[in-house]
């Protein structure tokens, strides 16, 4: 999209982006704060999450390196109305662009508010991804599924993490989490010790 952009544009962009710097396990945005803006994820990851009445959460998607969140950013798009939350699970630096200066510039560049729509677009069928994996998805293939997604993004079998930051994440209960892990350990899937839970039959997760 860069190079689309005419010189005003990459100047507003330069001098308006806000650079940040996050540690890890750090709380940035609530869903209170519904127009922080649009943040660029150079390097670590976010979470974006939801969290009902009740105070459960459910991750709605990751930010990985290069990944834009625009979700945040609710009073660029009046019928964007997204009350999520936004943490680092990684030591994080990333960009805020003011949602001022983005609406300037969607309103001055079409390539640029097509570019939004597409972003917004992919976020969508993320959420609608997850909708279908918890309404028609049983518990045992979503937490393997989940397993193996952590087991990635740490580049490891072995991943550093407790049965209640799974619940947070696949919105239930921590019961029901460790209870299937339980199973899975007696399947010979998996070993279980104090926050870390390490994979040993890799091709017996991705069977379910």
């Amino acid at each position: 999209m860069w190079d689309s952009f005419s010189e005003k544009e990459k100047s507003i962009l330069e001098n308006k982006a806000v650079l940040k710097k996050a540690e890890a396990n750090t709380f940035l945005y609530d869903s209170d704060e519904t127009c922080s803006g649009l943040i660029f994820v150079c390097s670590g990851q976010l979470r974006a999450f939801y969290t009902s009445e009740s105070g459960r959460e459910i991750t709605l998607y990751r930010l990985l390196e290069g990944d834009i969140c625009i979700l945040k950013a609710s009073c660029i798009i009046n019928s964007l109305q997204f009350d999520i939350s936004i943490s680092a699970e990684k030591n994080t630096v990333f960009y805020v662009l003011p949602p001022e200066s983005y609406k300037t510039l969607m309103e001055s560049s079409i390539e640029i508010s097509r570019y939004t729509n597409e972003i917004i677009a992919g976020r969508m069928s993320d959420i609608i991804w997850l909708m279908d994996q918890i309404m028609w998805q049983s518990f045992d293939k979503r937490l393997a599924s989940f397993l193996l997604e952590e087991s990635a993004l740490d580049e490891s079998n072995t991943i550093n993490i407790t049965h209640e930051t799974i619940a947070n994440h696949m919105g239930t209960a921590r019961e029901v989490v460790t209870r299937m892990l339980k199973y899975f350990r007696s399947e010979g899937y998996i070993k279980l010790s104090r926050g870390t839970i390490t994979i040993t039959d890799r091709a017996g997760l991705m069977s379910l």
